[in-house]
């Protein structure tokens, strides 16, 4: 997925969820992400909102990140979007 295409879908309101742990969070994250590490996303996926928003992912690597938004396809969730990891995200 290209940087264009995830930029696109921030700016037009996808949820941006971070799934490092608490700690990884509270030392640097995206603007506007919500912490939801990938060990609770099943558990905690409802306060992403509606299962047809956008949905942006990422971590450090993109390794839980991949493996969170399998699960968040599972559980419904129609549009998720692997960003990779924090690096990875575009420029606001």
């Amino acid at each position: 997925m290209t940087t264009n295409v995830i930029l696109e879908k921030i700016r037009t309101g996808a949820a941006i969820v971070d799934v490092r742990t608490e700690d990884e969070f509270m030392d640097g994250h995206y603007p506007n992400a919500v912490n939801i590490p990938v060990n609770e996303i099943m558990d905690r996926a409802e306060e992403i909102g509606p299962k047809d928003k956008p949905v942006i992912v990422y971590c450090e690597s993109g390794s839980r990140s991949a493996y969170a938004a399998m699960m968040l396809k599972v559980e419904g969730f129609t549009d998720v979007t692997n960003a990779g990891g924090l690096v990875d995200m575009p420029e606001l």
